[in-house]
């Protein structure tokens, strides 16, 4: 970059390019005269759209070329939906500023239904989320749960397309594509704990560029921020994967960090539960606590059926 110009790498989906002209239009704003552009990339997680994101491993689907872009110079930033980001960044690489959160929840989206309680037995839900799925089996077991992916677009479309009863997707996400208008029910964290990081939107960088470390800094929210850092400490002590039945949700109110943590089995039949509270200071040894408590509650049984560990 030069000080008058800045280049954002980012995915190519409508939704990745709304954040990444959001990014784009908040830095202008904070530094008048800034040129930027957008570099749009496809990434492994968009090119195999038929293929379960189970089943292709949870590390960088979404960022690895963005963050390649990165180490090769040929970006300065890339903005990413923070729930997509590998809890061990690559080498020389750092997520210091995080856009404040929108809507952590999921929704549900159906022509014909009310709610979640009102589908019918046997009503098919669609979602690629095991996270969704192991919540959505223990809370409707008559529920038949079908893989969806795609970004949001795609999805609404296989929905009015009849090939779902409802689907479940990111409240975040539909509300930026101006779309709120479709959500049926919001789901509360009660009901469906978000995943990590979800709603908060990232900004990674070279660690050691000063320069974009200036420029990227007016736009971090510490509240945001600091409960992202809680939820991302809880996945690093247990696997550290985008893809696995994890959820871990903070809030903060008044200096104290609440934090909401959960492993489940993709089938349902046996969810793990555990919450923490303590100084917000504390997010990352927080974090930690509560995913040994998890562990202690056999956690690591429940996981190492997806993931055997060596």
């Amino acid at each position: 970059m030069t000080s008058r110009t800045l280049r954002i790498a980012t995915r190519k989906s409508p939704l990745a390019l709304w954040q990444a002209g959001h990014v784009r239009d908040s830095l202008c704003k904070a530094h008048p005269g800034l040129e930027v552009t957008i570099i749009g990339s496809e990434t492994r997680g968009d090119k195999l759209v038929d293929a379960s994101l189970a089943n292709m491993g949870g590390k960088g689907l979404f960022t690895k070329e963005l963050e390649q872009a990165l180490l090769d110079g040929n970006a300065d930033i890339a903005v990413h939906s923070m729930k997509d980001v590998t809890v061990e960044l690559p080498e020389g690489l750092d997520v210091p500023v995080m856009l404040v959160r929108d809507d952590p929840r999921d929704v549900l989206i159906s022509h014909r239904y009310a709610s979640l309680n009102a589908l019918p037995e046997g009503a098919s839900v669609g979602t690629s989320s095991l996270r969704r799925q192991c919540q959505l089996r223990a809370y409707r077991r008559d529920l038949m749960i079908k893989d969806l992916r795609g970004n949001v677009g795609t999805r609404l479309k296989k929905l009015d397309e009849g090939n779902f009863d409802a689907i479940v997707v990111a409240a975040a996400g539909v509300k930026r594509l101006e779309l709120a208008r479709r959500i049926t029910e919001y789901l509360e964290p009660e009901t469906i704990l978000p995943a990590i990081g979800q709603g908060a939107i990232g900004i990674e960088c070279r660690a050691n560029d000063k320069n974009v470390l200036d420029l990227i800094a007016p736009l971090n929210h510490k509240e945001t921020q600091l409960c992202v850092r809680a939820e991302r400490a809880v996945n690093r002590r247990l696997y550290g994967g985008c893809q696995l039945p994890i959820s871990a949700f903070a809030e903060l109110s008044d200096g104290v960090l609440s934090i909401r943590a959960l492993v489940g089995r993709i089938d349902g039949s046996r969810l793990i539960r555990a919450s923490i509270r303590g100084h917000a200071e504390d997010f990352d040894a927080l974090g930690t606590h509560l995913a040994e408590e998890l562990l202690s509650r056999g956690a690591d049984e429940v996981l190492e059926e997806l993931v055997p560990r060596e």
